[in-house]
Formats: structure tokens, sequence, C-alpha cells
């Protein structure tokens, strides 16, 4: 008996697949459940105490919010006033006040006008630094997302061009790409060093001010901005090379055309180029920004989440509570909670793209 295997037979598709199928179920889909269980448990790594099942404390752990409202010290009636401005309690003394709050701490906090009561509004959790890492994630990702794309695009622009010696510029704009991204940022580290580092000695030379140039991993309004700018540096060539055959794959005579219609060199890159590089643009923006919220390399080799925790990122985040402090089941939740937001970004990203194509 002979077994004959046609292209659209269902047996012939299940064992082409079946590679695939294994690979994902090993080491997507295994992993996956295997966090889902940990998160309802509280197994740390090396630990005398056996595992046991806590059900959602590890969720309520991560996810509990509360919003307190701190009114301003006074005295007599009159608001209290520093050098800093106007003065409130400090967190301790608010949770002494309010023992409900024990367990929180504060994670931002916005000061109201005077003209508008003056109080403090305290957005406190059970762990902070959470939603500081959930923040400075999107903040990294609104960094880098225009940095990065938008030199690709100008890159893939110069190099399309038919000029001699274009393959040896289109090496070396891909050749970050190819470098260990620790390599990478140990050299950016020493780059960026505020007393020798080469952006700083840089300015110095072209100001004239021995004391110019900013403390950029030191200080918590640069350190995000400079890996921004290391990470745009680093991944920008591999959105070059896919903004090149997107440009490569629109037609010439559309161009011609455009010119012998008067336009010039900006009007064809808008009414020609743009869209013709629609899909490219599209698929470019959703793998920059994935990769974006994936920020940890960088992160712990050159800031370790400091200055203040500004570079603290929930992937940093997890991996410090799941290994440094051994907390697998935290670190499991951090994870998986990420991984839910991340699927929501996703499939709503999806859907506009597909509203706009409609």
């Amino acid at each position: 008996m002979k077994l004959k295997l046609g292209q659209d037979s269902p047996f012939a598709v299940a064992l082409f697949a079946s590679p695939a199928v294994l690979l994902f179920m090993v080491f997507v889909a295994l992993p996956l459940l295997l966090a889902a269980g940990a998160t309802l448990t509280n197994h740390r790594l090396m630990s005398p105490e056996p595992t046991r099942y806590i059900g959602l404390d590890n969720y309520r752990r991560l996810l509990a919010l509360d919003l307190a409202v701190v009114e301003p010290l006074r005295d007599a009636g009159a608001v209290l006033r520093d050098e800093d401005g106007v003065r409130y309690p400090t967190w301790r003394q608010v949770r002494r006040l309010h023992p409900e709050l024990g367990a929180y701490r504060e994670a931002f906090h916005l000061d109201l006008p005077e003209a508008l009561g003056g109080a403090r509004w305290v957005l406190a959790a059970s762990d902070p630094l959470f939603y500081r890492s959930l923040i400075n994630t999107f903040l990294f990702a609104l960094l880098v997302l225009p940095l990065q794309c938008g030199v690709a695009l100008g890159l893939a622009e110069l190099v399309n061009q038919k000029i001699r010696g274009r393959i040896f510029f289109r090496t070396v704009y891909f050749a970050p790409v190819v470098t260990s991204m620790v390599v990478a940022s140990i050299v950016w580290a020493f780059m960026l060093n505020t007393d020798r580092g080469m952006l700083n000695e840089l300015l110095r030379g072209l100001l004239g001010d021995p004391n110019a140039g900013p403390d950029w991993l030191g200080d918590s309004r640069y350190a995000l901005p400079a890996i921004a700018l290391m990470s745009a540096w680093q991944g920008a060539g591999f959105q070059m090379l896919v903004f090149l055959a997107g440009l490569q794959s629109i037609s010439p005579e559309l161009y011609e055309a455009a010119t012998l219609m008067g336009a010039n060199a900006w009007q064809r890159f808008v009414h020609v180029t743009l869209p013709g590089l629609r899909n490219t643009i599209v698929f470019v923006l959703v793998s920059t920004t994935l990769l974006a919220f994936g920020l940890f390399t960088q992160v712990d080799v050159m800031t370790s989440g400091g200055p203040l925790d500004s570079t603290s990122t929930v992937v940093y985040h997890a991996v410090r509570s799941g290994f440094k402090e051994q907390d697998v089941g935290y670190g499991s939740t951090i994870t998986l909670v990420f991984f839910v937001i991340v699927l929501a970004l996703s499939w709503m990203q999806r859907a506009l793209v597909a509203k706009g194509e409609k």
C-alpha cells in the first residue's frame, strides 16, 4: 500500500508544519504555561521553604493602586513654604495617619496649583517600581521609534542613489546591527563618560568650556534619551535594508511622471515615495515598537536601572525580581502582565492599520 502525498493533502500540510509547531510548543507555549503556573505560587530560587500555592497574591502585589490626596502643611491657616515651594507631609507621615496605606509606596505625585486648592495627588502602589518601569518603557519607545525609523529612512534614501561606493556605505551602516549589543553598550558607556567620554570632550572642544557636557548616564534627565540614542544607532541599519527593499520596489516610471508634472524632490518624496512605502512603514513601525518594549541589555550594562530608577524597564524589573531577588513567582507575574499589555497594544495597532487600509 502506497501513501500518496499531494500538495493539498492535510497529512502533507501537517507534516511540513510539524517542525515549526513543535519548536513553538517547546520554546514558546510550554514556557508561557510554566510561567503562568508560577505566578500562582511563591516559588523562589534556592529557598529552603517549599513552593506553595498562593492564588492571586502576586497579581494583587503587582497591580494594587490607590490615590491619596495630601493637603499642604499649614500653620494658623497659612500654607507653609520653603526654598522648594509648598511643603507637604512626608509619605511616612501620610501612612501613619492612614494605616490602610501601610503597604503602599509613592509611585508618582502631582501638585495642584493653589488656585485649585494646592493639594498633592499621590498615586501609591504596592510595587511603584513596576509602574515607573512601565512608564520608562513607553517613553523609550516614543523616543526611539521616530529617531530610529527616521534615520533608517534617510539612510535608505542615501544608499539607494546610483553613486560610486554605495555597497560600501550599505555595509558600514549595517555593521552596528551585527555587533553584539553588550559590546555596543560598553563602547557607548565609555563614549558617554562624564569626565573622559568622547562626546563630552567633543562638546568641550567646540564650546571652549572645560565644564561643558552633561552627565549622560548619571543624570535622570539624560540617561533614558542617551540609551535611546545608542539603541537607534545600533538598530537603524536593519530598518534601512527594509526601507531600501521597499524603495527599490517602487516603479521608476512614477518618479518620471511626477518630474514631468513639475514636482520637486520634496513633492516626489511625499506623493510618490511615502505612499509606495506604506506597507513597509507599517512593518517597520510594528517591529521597532515590539523590539523597544523588550529593552533590557542596554539598561543592564550601561545604567543598571539608575539613576533613581529613571531607566528601569519592565523587562529589567522582571529579570531583577526573578533572578537577582530570586522571586521567580513574582518575576513571572511581571512578565505575564507585560505580555498581555504588549499583546493588547499589538492588536490595537493592527486594528488601526486595517481600518486605515479600508
